[in-house]
């Protein structure tokens, strides 16, 4: 008996992890894309580059060939073409959403076609390998002070306050319209060969439900906006866009905080919904592989009794010669 345990247990095991659907499991690492544009670059370019590479390589791509080390790594004697550069951090896209049909917000895809087609500089970064372990602009801005050195202009630097950035040496925006005002009082205060950068994170949004009821923090909405008030500033700016979709992880969406809700609600009305999302399917897998193992478990010890219970005789009589 106690021989079989180890050997039961290793089955139970191995049947419940059997039932876990794998397609439920996080991938280690996942890419994502980034795309840069401005319209306010003198020269046309047009390049898209398929490699898989880093947020540091894609810091390193940036500033080179993006030109934005003429930005943030300025030196005497170098013209700045542009007065911003703003990175928004999104939730809502990964690379394989790009030839996707169906997307989980169409507004923002739309507005990053707009806004890539129709500048006259534009790159595009299909294939950003990211683990998650790690904020993503958090990153980016550290590959940019590392190639820059002592010339990054930290003092220039704004994040909002939903980025995560390791260490206090940045100044933060609360909101939207803090990034507006400080656009606009930037314009009247900027002196000649200073640029900003700006970089607004996305907390993400609950996408499911924009069809029948627009989510005004949606990203295209807020995208939109703060697009509409780097041009109203008159700034001369260009654009980063990067999705990050472990954000709308550590931000839960609408969806996530309604469920919470009501399982922690006793006694109210239930919620009137019959889709089993991915938490639900893997308490099922669970619980299904349990009363599996706990079946197999039952079996096993009643043969073992049963085995036990066999009563045979020690000795057997020889016949007697007639």
């Amino acid at each position: 008996m106690k021989a079989s345990l180890p050997l039961l247990a290793y089955l139970v095991a191995l049947l419940v992890a059997s039932q876990i659907p794998s397609g439920l499991s996080l991938p280690s690492t996942y890419t994502v894309p980034a795309f840069l544009w401005s319209p306010h670059y003198h020269r046309v370019k047009a390049a898209i580059n398929y490699q898989t590479i880093s947020p540091k390589d894609l810091a390193k791509s940036v500033l080179s060939e993006g030109e934005w080390s003429n930005l943030l790594c300025p030196s005497n004697g170098v013209h700045q073409p542009l007065d911003l550069a703003l990175v928004f951090i999104g939730t809502e896209l990964q690379s394989s959403d790009i030839s996707a049909t169906k997307h989980t917000d169409p507004a923002l895809v739309d507005l990053l076609k707009v806004s890539f087609t129709q500048s006259n500089f534009s790159m595009a970064f299909p294939y950003i390998a990211t683990s998650g372990k790690g904020a993503l602009e958090s990153s980016l801005v550290s590959g940019m002070s590392e190639i820059c050195g002592q010339n990054f202009g930290f003092s220039n630097v704004r994040f909002s306050e939903s980025c995560s950035m390791e260490g206090d040496n940045f100044q933060k925006l609360s909101d939207l319209h803090s990034v507006h005002d400080y656009l606009f009082s930037r314009m009247e205060k900027r002196s000649n060969g200073e640029a900003d950068l700006v970089v607004f994170c996305h907390k993400g949004s609950d996408s499911s439900k924009e069809v029948e009821h627009p989510d005004p923090d949606s990203e295209s909405k807020i995208f939109s906006e703060l697009l509409s008030s780097v041009d109203q500033s008159g700034a001369k700016y260009a654009v980063l866009y990067v999705s990050d979709p472990i954000k709308s992880i550590q931000y839960p969406s609408h969806r996530e905080l309604e469920r919470f809700l009501a399982e922690s609600a006793s006694g109210n009305a239930s919620v009137n919904s019959t889709a089993c999302d991915e938490v639900c399917q893997i308490k099922s897998s669970l619980l299904e592989g349990l009363l599996v193992a706990i079946v197999l478990l039952i079996i096993l010890i009643s043969g073992i009794c049963c085995m036990m219970g066999i009563d045979t005789p020690t000795r057997f009589e020889t016949p007697q010669e007639t």
